[in-house]
């Protein structure tokens, strides 16, 4: 497993973090992470989301009142620039990460290659799992027909929309049923009502996930082929995928791509600047607990692109970290995180959409003021994002060049074949 954590290392995913961090990380002075004390099991769990928080301790104090032999830390570190990440490496690398922690799918391959994650194929066939939560979800987290994670939530987007400017525009609200063209449709028609200055229809930020790799899939175009050796960014339903969101942008339907640079579609949005805005489940707590917009507000479905229902879906896993000093009782632990009991915890608190099938219902029903089955009534359906063990320079370097395009420093053609050049030379390193 050293050897593993070398090459991860080599890769630049593990940074160089002091004695004490590495120390503070683990929640325990023995390797591993975790504990026994007075005849107990100490585990530590690794989360990074403080609004989160609450949930997790509901689920934690749930599993040590049925397992009066565990304990379990709560260990939160926060996501911003990157820095959750950076101490999950640092951590492992020095065996002492959480025995338990949150991973999505973006570093899953580079975490199989590091030797980070303990192996849950047997734990997972011998639970409710494959059975209980959508196929698309659990093999998220399947390699080479290993299960490395227990699904926990995901999130899609939906469309939302701003009552009071659609009133004062005299336009009616957006509906469930609206194609591609009827947002733009929409949109125009907001436009010639004319809207307050500083106020714009929609927005169309370079964003992969919920705006243009929506597109892209629903018009049958791809980023990744199947093997992952090649990129598909100057295929013809590719770029019309991506086009689509610049024709707003030079129809002066959403604000130029510097000016979302500098200020976010979320920011606009609740600061009452646009009228429409996509937005994924993740951000419906600060939508709803924001007293400038949240009475005005509601959303519906993604609109439809050439008849396809047209969504991306994305979430968070529960590891196990393979240097666990108590592993078992880790994966033990994570396989709970998974049952009906659990899910339906982490549901009522109305933060995330479970991952469990027979839990994504309460997401909705836990804030009746909005549409919220806008976010699930489609999710069998919905796209899961490409990803590799390269997959964080990809976006990077994909966002880097489609900036260019979105602005008109370059044709997409030409913004494209460059990325297209320069992606696949990085798949075949």
């Amino acid at each position: 497993m050293k050897k593993n954590f070398k090459k991860l290392a080599a890769a630049g995913l593990v940074a160089v973090m002091s004695v004490s961090l590495l120390a503070g990380c683990g929640g325990s002075k023995e390797e591993g992470g975790s504990a026994s004390s007075g005849g107990k099991t100490e585990l530590t769990f690794g989360i990074w989301d403080e609004n989160q928080r609450p949930a997790m301790e509901a689920m934690v104090e749930a599993y040590e009142k049925e397992h009066e032999d565990v304990t379990i830390e709560i260990q939160l570190t926060p996501y911003k620039g990157g820095e959750y990440w950076t101490k999950l490496e640092a951590a492992a690398t020095g065996g002492k990460a959480p025995d338990v922690f949150w991973l999505n799918v973006l570093h899953l391959d580079s975490y199989v290659e590091g030797g980070i994650l303990a192996d849950l194929t047997d734990a997972v066939a011998a639970s409710d799992i494959n059975d209980s939560f959508p196929e698309a979800l659990v093999n998220n987290y399947v390699r080479d027909g290993v299960n490395y994670a227990v699904p926990k939530d995901f999130d899609t987007n939906a469309l939302w929309y701003n009552k009071e400017i659609f009133d004062k525009a005299n336009v009616e609200y957006p509906t469930d049923d609206m194609t591609y063209e009827d947002l733009l449709a929409k949109a125009e028609e907001l436009q010639a009502a004319g809207l307050d200055d500083g106020v714009y229809p929609f927005a169309c930020p370079v964003d992969f996930q919920t705006w243009y790799y929506q597109t892209v899939y629903a018009n049958g175009g791809y980023i990744l082929n199947e093997d992952k050796t090649e990129t598909g960014y100057t295929d013809p339903k590719t770029m019309e995928g991506i086009q689509c969101w610049i024709d707003f942008i030079d129809k002066g339907l959403s604000p130029s791509a510097a000016s979302l640079a500098e200020t976010s579609a979320d920011a606009m949005f609740e600061g009452n600047q646009l009228a429409m805005n996509f937005a994924g489940s993740y951000m419906v707590p600060e939508y709803a607990g924001n007293d400038a917009i949240a009475d005005k507000i509601d959303c519906v479905e993604i609109p439809t692109f050439n008849g396809v229902e047209d969504n991306c879906i994305n979430g968070l896993g529960y590891a196990v970290y393979e240097g666990s000093k108590n592993k078992d009782a880790a994966i033990e632990f994570a396989i709970w995180l998974g049952s009906a009991e659990a899910q339906k915890i982490q549901g009522e608190t109305g933060v995330v959409i479970s991952a469990r099938s027979d839990a994504q219902e309460y997401f909705a029903k836990a804030n009746e003021a909005y549409n919220l089955a806008a976010y699930t009534n489609h999710s069998e359906e919905a796209y899961p994002l490409p990803v590799c063990s390269v997959a964080a320079e990809l976006y990077d370097m994909e966002a880097n060049y489609l900036k260019q395009a979105y602005s008109g420093e370059l044709t997409l053609a030409d913004a494209c074949a460059q990325l297209k050049e320069e992606a696949d030379a990085l798949l075949a390193k």
